[in-house]
């Protein structure tokens, strides 16, 4: 029996730097040995890409995973045929590149939900291409959980032994105080609570930072812990959730780090992104948590500025994929 499974990997925006890391990153061995990777994208681009890259995999077209061969040295891609490639230029905006790199998400959730593959690895997509080609999402998170139906989803930021989530992610920091409710924090806990289980931990050890410094002073640089925060770890805890804080930001990330919890739930998008790309910049992922599917991606947007021009690095795409297999073997041997 094939124990690998499946896993679909979406090209991201077709002119950014996604054709050339799903290259590279299955240019090697490695990936084939955890997993059997499926790429969903346009074959027109992936050959230009090919120039980029040293020793590119050859392209293996396929109608769906039952055809592909999964051997290193071969990629196996379902084409969608959804670019005109002398249309697409190197690093530009377009609604083209916006609506394929959708379809490329869209097909490759068709798939995991027909039991046809077992997770997604997604390549990055620009927001601003997406909303040019008419589709009103932010990125992957709002698009997967509005295909999927799913009604509490988040975004976990991993690199090595740090995960963090967020109670807040894309609002002005002006904004973030007041969108910091003890319903919004026990919902994060839990979201956290409920995903790191799928993912194979039996209990898992969550942190829950304060927003203020020095968590609040007491009142005399803020409220939110005691009025908010704190209330909500309380809830938590009652419900038989691991959950210990808040904590100092300055020295929550730090702890995790030791190994002192499994995760960190930041308050806003820059408390929890700035230790995890500092730790790991080229390595880190996301891993979206409340789906009902896997889905797993890079930390790092379409880096117009360099695409095209073979420098952009496949380390996050690695990881990603690596992540993505393990959660599904994870969830396979929980259903045994």
């Amino acid at each position: 029996m094939e124990n690998r499974p499946i896993l679909a990997i979406t090209m991201g925006d077709p002119a950014g730097i996604g054709p050339e890391i799903v290259l590279k990153a299955l240019a090697g061995e490695e990936l084939y040995g955890v997993c059997r990777p499926l790429v969903i994208g346009a074959s027109g681009v992936l050959r230009r890409a090919q120039k980029l890259v040293a020793a590119p995999p050859g392209l293996n077209v396929v109608a769906g995973p039952e055809e592909g061969r999964f051997q290193s040295g071969t990629l196996d891609l379902v084409d969608m045929a959804n670019v005109e490639v002398e249309e697409l230029a190197w690093g530009q905006l377009s609604a083209m590149a916006g609506r394929a790199s959708v379809e490329y998400v869209l097909e490759a959730v068709r798939l995991v939900l027909s039991g046809r593959v077992q997770g997604i690895a997604t390549g990055p997509i620009s927001k601003e291409a997406i909303n040019l080609a008419n589709y009103p999402y932010i990125g992957h998170t709002e698009l997967l959980a509005d295909v999927t139906q799913a009604p509490r989803v988040t975004t976990m930021l991993a690199s090595g032994p740090l995960r963090v989530v967020h109670v807040t992610r894309h609002i002005a920091l002006r904004d973030v105080a007041a969108q910091v409710k003890r319903h919004r924090v026990v919902e994060t806990i839990e979201i956290a609570h409920q995903g790191l289980k799928e993912m194979g931990f039996l209990t898992p050890r969550i942190a829950v930072a304060a927003l203020n410094p020095h968590r609040g002073e007491g009142g005399l640089l803020g409220d939110e812990e005691m009025e908010e925060i704190g209330p909500a770890v309380e809830i938590a805890r009652q419900a038989g959730i691991e959950v210990r804080g808040p904590f100092s930001a300055d020295v929550v990330f730090h702890q995790a780090l030791q190994g002192e919890f499994d995760v960190v739930v930041a308050m806003y998008h820059d408390q929890g992104h700035i230790p995890i790309k500092t730790y790991g910049f080229e390595k880190s992922i996301t891993i979206t948590l409340g789906l009902p599917i896997i889905r797993t991606s890079v930390d790092h947007g379409t880096a117009f500025d360099i695409a095209g021009r073979g420098l952009a690095s496949p380390n996050s795409l690695i990881e990603a994929i690596k992540a993505a297999a393990e959660i599904a073997r994870r969830k396979r041997l929980a259903s045994a």
